[in-house]
C-alpha cells in the first residue's frame, strides 16, 4: 500500500528530472561552489551553534519556518520568513529549518532565500533530498545544513550525498525513526542524529520514539528530537534523559509571535523591547 512517504518520492523524483531539464547540472554546481567566496552566502557553522548553546547550558532549538504540512495543511496563514527568521533569533533559537518542498509543504528555496538574509543563524533546508543536483541547489541557495531521511534512501545514497555536502561546506542531519534506520544513520560521519517521533508512513507521533532509541546511540552524537514538542513538560522530559537539541516547527508556527513561543517553551528571556 502506498504511503505518504511513498507519494512525496514520487513526486520529488518527478521535480528533480524537471528541475535538471530546465538547467544542468554543472551550470548549478558553479553556482553552488561560488558561494564559498560570496560572504553573504558563505556557510554559518550548524554544529557549531548549537553545540554553543548546549554548553551554555540552554537547549539548542532548531526553529522551523512552516508554511504548511500534508496532514494539517496550512499552519500559518501570516506567512513571513523574513519577520519569522527575526523573531526566532531574538527568541534564542540556535538555528533554522526552512521547508523548501512546495507541492505537500507549500515551501520555497525563495522563503529559505529571505529568512537566512534576515538573520544571523545558519539554516537547514529541510527537504526530501534523493539526488545530487538538489544538494547543489541547496548551497546555491544559502543552505548550511542539508536533511537526509534514512526511511527515504538507501545508505550508499545517504553516503554519498553527505560527502557532496560536506564538499560543499555544508554540515548534514540524518533523520531516523527506527532501530533499522538507526543503524544506517550511525553508519554517516555526522555528528547530527535526529530522531523523528512521527512515523513517515502514517504519521503518527509519540515522543517515545526518541526515548526508546536513545540507548542505541554513542555519545559522541547530537541527538536531536523531532515533532511532537508541544509543552514545557515535553521539554522537561527530554532534557532529563539529557536530548538537549530540539527541531519544533508547528507549536510555533500556530503562535501570533514564533520567537516569543519559543522563548516561553524553552525558558529563554524574550526582549523587553520586542514587538
Amino acid at each position: 500500500m502506498s504511503t505518504v512517504l511513498d507519494k512525496i518520492l514520487a513526486v520529488k523524483a518527478e521535480e528533480v528530472a524537471a528541475a535538471r531539464r530546465a538547467r544542468d547540472l554543472a551550470s548549478l554546481r558553479r553556482d553552488a561552489e561560488g558561494t564559498v567566496g560570496d560572504s553573504a552566502l558563505r556557510t554559518r557553522d550548524f554544529v557549531g551553534a548549537m553545540r554553543a548553546r548546549i554548553a551554555a547550558g540552554q537547549a539548542a532549538v532548531i526553529a522551523e519556518v512552516k508554511k504548511a504540512s500534508p496532514s494539517k495543511g496550512v499552519i500559518r496563514e501570516h506567512f513571513v520568513p523574513q519577520q519569522i527568521a527575526e523573531s526566532y533569533q531574538k527568541g534564542g533559537a540556535a538555528c533554522l529549518s526552512v521547508l523548501t518542498d512546495v507541492h505537500f509543504f507549500q515551501g520555497a528555496p525563495a522563503y529559505l532565500e529571505a529568512a537566512r538574509a534576515a538573520c544571523d543563524l545558519p539554516v537547514l533546508r529541510k527537504d526530501f533530498m534523493i539526488d545530487a543536483y538538489q544538494v547543489y541547489e541547496a548551497r546555491a541557495m544559502g543552505a548550511d545544513c542539508i536533511l537526509l531521511i534514512a526511511a527515504a534512501l538507501e545508505l550508499s545514497q545517504m553516503r554519498d550525498l553527505e560527502a557532496q555536502a560536506h564538499e560543499l561546506g555544508m554540515a548534514v542531519l540524518v533523520e531516523v525513526h527506527n532501530g533499522r534506520e538507526l543503524d544506517a544513520g550511525l553508519e554517516l560521519r555526522t555528528p547530527l542524529l535526529g530522531v523523528n517521533n512521527r512515523n513517515l508512513h502514517t504519521f503518527e507521533v509519540s515522543l517515545d520514539t526518541t526515548l526508546g532509541l536513545l540507548k542505541h546511540i554513542p555519545d559522541d552524537r547530537l541527538v536531536v528530537t523531532e515533532s511532537g514538542i508541544l509543552s514545557r513538560d515535553d521539554v522537561t522530559r527530554m532534557r532529563a534523559a539529557n536530548v538537549q537539541a530540539f527541531l519544533v516547527g508547528e507549536a510555533f508556527m500556530r503562535a501570533p509571535e514564533p520567537g516569543a513561543a519559543l522563548a516561553q517553551l524553552f525558558d529563554m528571556p524574550w526582549p523587553s523591547n520586542a514587538n
